[in-house]
């Protein structure tokens, strides 16, 4: 399985701003990911991405897409708080959605999530087992897989070694904020040489000022 990790971070690192507003890309930057979107089998997100965005993670914005079956949706979400109302669950019947959860989720709320079309996942008891969830994606037949994911999420993939390429779009703004989210955040490492080395394979500079970086880990 080939995974991608997808973020835009403005200059000064962070994705999104102390209020938790996240409009980074520029629309040209937006279509970029739609066509990386429509060439991906899922699309990884965690619950706290749908919970600030209410996103709709398809490829609409590729005009490709359009004749192609949209990728799958999959929300990593421990105690199943996706809304019922977001949109990626009122679409549910049409694209396909996976909802990973752990053995914290109540079964009422399992019922209802199952009712609106999606699919759960159960996977690990306190956290969700990215592992586990990851291994059963690739059991399903999927082959590549696109993380949109926020800070902490990025940084689960990261620790598991699975991450075959990081794209960073950089954005010519500085918001600051000590509690801002960025890139990646969890525990981290303790020293400079532990930390995941990458190459560089490409830039980008985009027409709005933007830089694309693409590494291959």
């Amino acid at each position: 399985m080939y995974v991608i990790i997808n973020s835009a971070m403005t200059v000064d690192g962070k994705i999104a701003t102390i209020t938790g507003n996240s409009t980074v890309s520029s629309m040209e930057d937006l279509r970029r990911v739609h066509t990386i979107r429509s060439s991906v089998d899922g699309i990884m997100v965690g619950i706290s991405t749908v919970l600030m965005d209410n996103p709709r993670l398809t490829a609409r914005l590729d005009k490709v897409q359009r004749d192609r079956e949209e990728p799958t949706r999959i929300i990593i979400d421990s105690t199943a708080r996706i809304p019922l109302q977001s949109r990626i669950l009122q679409s549910a019947y049409k694209v396909r959605t996976i909802i990973a959860v752990t053995r914290r989720a109540k079964s009422m709320r399992i019922k209802k999530i199952r009712n609106t079309g999606a699919m759960v996942m159960i996977a690990g008891r306190e956290d969700v087992n990215l592992k586990m969830v990851f291994a059963r994606l690739k059991e399903m037949g999927f082959k590549k897989i696109l993380v949109e994911g926020g800070g902490e999420i990025n940084w689960s993939v990261l620790r598991l070694g699975i991450v075959n390429e990081l794209i960073v779009t950089i954005a010519p703004r500085i918001v600051g904020g000590r509690s801002a989210t960025t890139i990646v955040e969890g525990y981290g490492y303790s020293r400079m040489p532990e930390g995941i080395r990458m190459k560089l394979k490409k830039i980008v500079k985009q027409d709005g000022g933007e830089i694309v970086l693409y590494y291959m880990l």
